[in-house]
């Protein structure tokens, strides 16, 4: 992964390809957005970001939660997090400084696996969404496996929020297979000024037995 500067913008790259731009982070903040608003006034709301980028999803989902919450961010890249503590955390005004956020660098898969039970909310924003592109074992995140893994991270009612760069009906439906309420909203890569078109999925957790 690397990191380029064009004038006043910053872009990250995935062996060569263009993966965000902090010019378009839209659906990034709206994928917080969604997910945070259902979570918000609980009692000391506990939230899981899968995937730091730029911040700009960490920003949104610190804006609209309580003082009281916790917010851990799991990033597989370390450079990522460095970047995010230097040049690119001016861009969404220092989210890692907050004191209600705590940073793993690792994999997102290990944090779900190790904390049944201990998340309102978790976001996902994890390569190119389900169709994964920068590493092959991104992919079990969103496999039968790792959607089985995240709703047992998450409490009774909890919201299993994910960021796609496109629909994807199989992945929906292997969340309705995982026993999830599931909901489809299409948002813009800049919102209101257009740009492509994302897919969030917002899964509710209602059931409290285990998926086979």
């Amino acid at each position: 992964m690397k990191l380029i500067r064009r004038g006043d913008e910053f872009i990250l790259l995935a062996d060569g390809a263009i993966l965000m731009s902090s010019r378009m982070h839209g659906s990034e903040e709206a994928l917080a957005t969604f997910a945070c608003q259902r979570v918000r006034t609980r009692k000391q709301p506990s939230v899981l970001i899968g995937g730091l980028g730029m911040g700009f999803t960490l920003r949104a989902a610190l804006d609209l939660l309580p003082p009281d919450a916790t917010v851990v961010v799991a990033e597989l890249v370390p450079a990522v997090v460095a970047w995010n503590r230097g040049p690119l955390g001016p861009l969404a005004g220092q989210p890692l400084k907050d004191k209600r956020v705590r940073v793993e660098t690792g994999d997102v898969a290990v944090t779900l696996s190790s904390c049944l039970g201990q998340f309102d909310a978790v976001l996902l924003d994890v390569d190119n969404g389900p169709t994964a592109f920068t590493a092959s074992s991104n992919a079990g995140l969103y496999d039968n496996r790792g959607i089985a893994a995240a709703r047992s991270a998450l409490k009774i009612e909890g919201v299993l929020a994910v960021w796609a760069a496109h629909d994807d009906r199989k992945f929906e439906q292997r969340l309705r297979h995982g026993r999830f309420d599931v909901q489809v909203q299409r948002v813009r890569g800049r919102l209101k000024n257009g740009g492509p078109r994302h897919t969030i999925l917002l899964a509710t957790n209602h059931n409290a037995e285990p998926f086979d």
